[in-house]
């Protein structure tokens, strides 16, 4: 339950990321190749989807809920950008779209200028090198019966990545502050911080050049959550890989994420710099958001 007792302003609760300010600018920038105006990272331009219900009668017809409506994104190398919105608003639909899970009713999804439309795994390999996903429950992706070290080479084996799989392997535990040692245990004999953290070794494993991290660490205590937040933005800032975090915690999203999109509804309401988002929400639905990130009375 969130304390209402008076307290600092929503934005002074919230620590955006240096440099949010003249981010969108330097995404456009970094959006492009030079000399060319092939858009360079992943693109979602008119993006529409819609889900059947269930009938109401056996004789009625079934009925359809558009939960993404007409959604720009773009997200390129190197760039942070928070997707946020409260359950029910289309983010995972949206991502799903974007991880080529789903096909859109109408609208594309493209990466480097070329296509990505669901289809069978081989068709798709060039792709899942570039972009991997981090998922909210590790547990669902990590097999109980396979160490450490397999699960985070499976996906070099099913890509094709070329190179020594034993230094990737050690490479990928390494870029998140794992142990060697952890290398032979199983998901059961992991910490849930642990766990995550080889869910996140494992999308990096192929040498991906952006990561789709679905609220990575909801599901975690405080102290733990603390350190992936910090893993996630020393991989943002340092190492220059790219990051699309879907959330509905604002406090999060102001530590990792340059730029933040709104999602309402299924529609975009807000695009801005995330500095700027939070010292200003523009949008009823955004002032929520901010007004809902928990704080300690003074």
């Amino acid at each position: 339950m969130l304390d209402r007792r008076p307290g600092p302003g929503p934005a002074a609760r919230l620590h955006p990321r240096p440099g949010g300010g003249d981010s969108a600018g330097l995404g456009r920038a970094a959006s492009r190749r030079a000399g060319g105006g092939r858009v360079n990272g992943l693109v979602a331009s008119g993006v529409t989807r819609s889900h059947r219900l269930p009938r109401q009668r056996p004789w009625s017809r079934p009925g359809r809920h558009t939960a993404v409506h007409g959604v720009d994104l773009r997200l390129a190398a190197g760039e942070s950008v928070g997707l946020v919105g409260c359950s029910g608003s289309g983010k995972s639909s949206l991502l799903r779209c974007l991880l080529a899970l789903d096909r859109p009713d109408a609208g594309s999804v493209g990466y480097d200028g070329r296509p990505v439309v669901p289809g069978p795994a081989h068709a798709l390999r060039w792709f899942r090198r570039r972009v991997q996903y981090v998922p909210q429950d590790p547990a669902s992706t990590l097999d109980p019966r396979m160490t450490v070290a397999a699960l985070v080479a499976e996906p070099l084996r099913h890509l094709d990545v070329p190179g020594d799989p034993d230094v990737v392997v050690r490479s990928a535990l390494q870029r998140v502050d794992l142990p060697a040692e952890l290398a032979g245990r199983r998901p059961g004999e992991l910490s849930g911080g642990q766990a995550q953290r080889v869910a996140i070794a494992r999308a990096l494993a192929p040498g991906p050049a952006l990561l789709l991290a679905d609220e990575p660490v909801s599901g975690l205590d405080l102290p733990v959550r603390r350190q992936v937040v910090e893993l996630l933005a020393e991989l943002s800032l340092r190492q220059g890989l790219g990051l699309l975090l879907v959330s509905h915690d604002l406090s999060v999203v102001s530590a990792l994420c340059s730029r933040t999109v709104v999602l309402h509804d299924g529609r975009v309401v807000e695009d801005r710099p995330t500095g700027e988002l939070v010292a200003d929400p523009r949008h009823p639905r955004t002032r929520l958001l901010v007004e809902a990130v928990p704080h300690l009375p003074c």
